[in-house]
């Protein structure tokens, strides 16, 4: 299944998310003339153009309305405002949002449409390694939603939730999970700098140590208990150092960590949603 078939394609907004998007898709052949993308800022329209070679524009009009996907990657802040004046603009698309925290009840609101599936993608993405979550309504097809996941395959791995507040939890996951990570390595690096390594030495292996064992259990069929007791032997140093996170509540902390990332998903969806 392609995207050929939502050909124009539209993006709203053209940052970070959108650039990683578009850039996969080119990289998979879809030809740069189908994607047009609105962007206001002007620098950012700019390298749209000179270094991926589509169609940009600064406000949307009626060039865009023949476009079969819409892909909303703007601020959540700025959803209502930018969505509400383009609510009869597309009058044939179906609508993908990829802003944070915004709910499928206040888009299809906003733009009068129930055609909407809404992506909780997270920043590997811009690497082509994304993982997202996603959940459509029900007037979405079947066959939408296979070409929604190609589309989405240009920059990693996605999965469908039933529910719509299960994206809360995916925003805990993956969603923020890669701060955790990115902290796990900020104190791995520090703490290997006081035992005496080069700054550049501690990144290294810290580093390398993260993508190792990442890659280890993205091959292995063993769940991660068992990849972790195969390295703890009784006695060794490893044992002492899970000895020390477990005495500490360590995986307490981190589900707690994640219970108020699912909390806030919550909240935000409530602040930003507002008819």
């Amino acid at each position: 299944m392609t995207v050929s078939s939502f050909s124009p394609l539209c993006f709203i907004g053209g940052g970070n998310m959108a650039n990683a998007l578009i850039t996969g898709l080119l990289q998979r052949g879809t030809p740069a003339a189908s994607i047009l993308v609105v962007e206001p800022l002007a620098s950012t329209r700019q390298h749209l153009i000179d270094q991926l070679g589509v169609r940009a524009m600064p406000q949307a009009d009626d060039s865009l309305s023949s476009s079969q996907l819409v892909v909303w990657a703007i601020k959540p802040q700025l959803f209502k405002e930018v969505a509400t004046p383009l609510q009869s603009l597309f009058p044939q698309a179906l609508h993908l949002s990829v802003a944070a925290g915004i709910r499928s009840d206040s888009i299809a609101h906003w733009l009068q449409t129930e055609r909407v599936v809404r992506a909780m993608p997270n920043t590997p993405a811009l690497v082509g390694l994304g993982q997202t979550g996603l959940f459509a309504r029900g007037a979405v097809l079947a066959e939408e939603r296979q070409q929604v996941e190609a589309l989405l395959s240009a920059v990693g791995q996605s999965i469908w939730v039933p529910r719509e507040d299960l994206l809360d939890a995916v925003t805990a996951v993956s969603g923020s999970g890669p701060a955790y990570v990115f902290y796990l390595l900020e104190a791995m690096v520090a703490a290997g700098v006081r035992m005496g390594l080069s700054p550049e030495q501690a990144h290294q292996l810290s580093v390398g140590t993260l993508v190792g064992a990442s890659e280890l259990a993205r091959s292995s069929s063993e769940p991660p208990a068992v990849l972790r007791e195969r390295v703890t032997s009784k006695g060794g140093t490893t044992y002492a150092a899970i000895s020390s996170l477990q005495n500490d509540g360590v995986a307490g902390l981190i589900e707690k960590a994640m219970q108020a990332a699912k909390d806030r998903a919550h909240s935000l969806g409530e602040e930003l949603g507002g008819a």
